[in-house]
């Protein structure tokens, strides 16, 4: 019979075995970098942008639930929520922090810690709202892409009126708690002074106020609308086209998404390959890059497209040079 002595004995043995076994796949587990995704918007409508984000993590070798974790925190337009959405992920001890969704989120990141490296998609300039130092020295703890969305509204106010040359009165949309909003009014009325077409402002900071802000759009006669660069507008492309259509108001929105859901002409950088670009440059953070030696990468090629099929709703004759420099037109 077995001395209780040496079973005992083989018994604590076989359980530090297992601890030595054991031991190596936890502290893997705990050395898989975790990602806090921050966003101003709502998920469902970002969901592409995030498989964009994935593919450029994918080709630095990083693939979500393999060898890395996201942690996603959704503000769901309700800019206030930010502060306290990334405090969290900062707790959290995430290795890198991407915000989505405008200067906002990338402000309420920048705010929040000056040691987690951050890379953001931000449509503003990120030199004159203070995120970075500079475009090709960003210095500090951020870094990101900046698709320059906000300083094409002169180029869609004048896209805008080929397309409808009669529109002598233009509104454009935008949410008056979008910390850019002060710049891009002061270049669309220059623009539109220079082509001699007059603005009306209106606003909308939730969904629940586009009806009111449409209803001021008739009220003020404008005949074509511009649809503003806050991230709150892009994921709430589907009612803003609606209401475009049920109003037949000629609109131009930012990104080619919404001219591919309804909308009429649509004139803007890549949103998709923006977010490549910032799943590409987080994945060279996680291999050791500072995020102060790594510039704010800005697109290259902007992308018009027509809805051809919404434009003859609206009985819109487009022009055949419009047509010609467009970059993909919808039948």
């Amino acid at each position: 019979m077995p001395s209780p002595v040496g079973t005992d004995m083989r018994r604590r043995n076989f359980i530090a075995g297992l601890g030595a076994v054991a031991w190596p796949l936890v502290a893997r587990a705990q050395q898989v970098p975790v990602i806090g995704f921050l966003s101003s918007a709502s998920a469902e409508p970002t969901t592409h942008l995030v498989a964009a984000y994935h593919r450029g993590l994918k080709e630095t070798g990083h693939v979500e639930g393999n060898n890395v974790t996201i942690e996603y925190r959704w503000a769901e337009n309700q800019f206030n929520r930010l502060p306290a959405l990334v405090a969290d992920l900062v707790g959290r001890r995430v290795a890198v922090i991407v915000t989505h969704g405008g200067t906002n989120s990338a402000q309420a990141a920048k705010a929040a810690t000056t040691t987690t490296p951050i890379v953001f998609v931000v449509g503003a300039d990120p030199v004159a709202t203070g995120l970075v130092r500079g475009l090709n020295q960003p210095g500090g703890n951020a870094t990101g892409v900046s698709p320059l969305s906000s300083a094409l509204g002169p180029k869609r106010l004048e896209l805008l009126c080929e397309l409808v040359p009669k529109a002598s009165t233009v509104a454009v949309l935008l949410n008056p708690n979008n910390l850019t909003e002060a710049r891009q009014t002061d270049e669309m009325l220059n623009a539109a002074r220079m082509i001699g077409r007059q603005l009306r402002y209106v606003h909308a900071s939730t969904r629940t106020d586009f009806e009111k802000a449409f209803a001021a759009v008739v009220e003020q006669r404008a005949e074509a609308l511009i649809i503003g660069t806050d991230g709150l507008f892009s994921s709430q492309r589907e009612p803003l086209i609606a209401l475009a259509a049920r109003h037949a108001m000629p609109t131009i929105y930012n990104f080619r998404e919404s001219a591919m859901a309804g909308g009429l002409i649509s004139y803007g950088p890549s949103q998709t390959d923006a977010f490549r670009q910032a799943g590409v440059y987080t994945g060279r953070i996680l291999k050791g890059e500072k995020p102060e030696d790594l510039p704010v990468m800005q697109p290259t090629k902007f992308e018009l497209v027509i809805n051809l099929k919404t434009a003859k709703s609206l009985g819109l004759a487009v022009p055949p040079s419009l047509l010609a420099s467009a970059d993909e037109v919808i039948e």
